[in-house]
């Protein structure tokens, strides 16, 4: 038979055998959705798999996008035909809105398309509280007519009072019921708008009790706008053009002395 054939049959055999000693992770999800309920510190994904390969796999990292994550594996190895799952744990902190992190895996698959795995993190935090607009303000000289701040609270709260203060006696503000359930109106009012002046209003609500949260939005009365440049009269553009004349005039010659 000939040589060069054996050896191609060869080459398929290891080659065969080599896929079929493969090592492969698979995973049940790599992106997860999480809501987190009003008053968690954290919010935790978990991320299955299982190695349908014939070999075990190796994780040689797992590294979280940012500080506010960690990233866990059960075990270093996984043998063929075992399951597990990395844990990302997200500290949600102040933060609010939608939250996406990832965790990037890498293991000794050889198949590069197969060694990195990026899972998705995704978290919607809903506010305690959502305020709009963030600032009020009055030109200077206006006439200090109240305006609105609302305030809109999380269902889950339970928010029955707001308190509100200001930083400096400048500004005053009364809270009242909004137009819609679990809504607030904030009524701001400067004293006078004759100065520029600013204030913090800090927002507390009565629910959660014992937490400390505390919101914060500005007041403001602006400075007076700048001062344009008068105008130049008829007579002063006079002066100036005669002004102009003289510097152009060269000077008189001086008079000789008597002989």
């Amino acid at each position: 038979m000939n040589m060069n054939f054996l050896r191609l049959i060869g080459i398929v055999a290891l080659t065969g055998l080599a896929q079929g000693a493969r090592a492969e992770l698979k995973w049940e999800q790599t992106s997860v959705d999480l809501q987190p309920a009003l008053g968690d510190k954290q919010a935790v994904a978990h991320f299955k798999y299982e190695n349908v390969g014939k070999t075990p796999v190796h994780f040689t990292s797992v590294h979280a996008s940012c500080g506010c994550t960690a990233a866990q594996t059960q075990k270093e190895q996984v043998a063929p035909g075992e399951k597990g799952e990395v844990t990302a744990t997200f500290n949600i902190g102040g933060r609010t809105g939608t939250q996406v992190k990832t965790v990037t895996v890498q293991t000794d698959d050889p198949d590069p398309s197969r060694a990195t795995t990026v899972l998705t993190l995704k978290a919607v935090i809903t506010p305690l509280l959502e305020i709009q607009p963030a600032l009020v303000f009055w030109q200077n000289g206006e006439e200090p007519k109240p305006k609105i701040i609302t305030a809109k609270a999380n269902k889950d709260a339970a928010i029955k009072k707001l308190e509100v203060t200001s930083s400096i006696p400048d500004f005053t503000a009364k809270v009242d019921a909004g137009s819609a359930p679990n809504e607030f109106r904030i009524i701001v009012r400067p004293r006078d708008t004759a100065k520029a002046t600013y204030a913090t209003l800090s927002i507390k609500p009565d629910s959660p009790v014992n937490t400390g949260n505390t919101f914060a939005v500005a007041a403001r009365v602006m400075p007076p706008a700048p001062t344009a440049a008068p105008a130049s009269t008829p007579a002063t553009k006079s002066t100036l053009s005669t002004i102009r004349h003289d510097l152009a005039t060269p000077a008189a010659t001086a008079a000789s002395p008597s002989q």
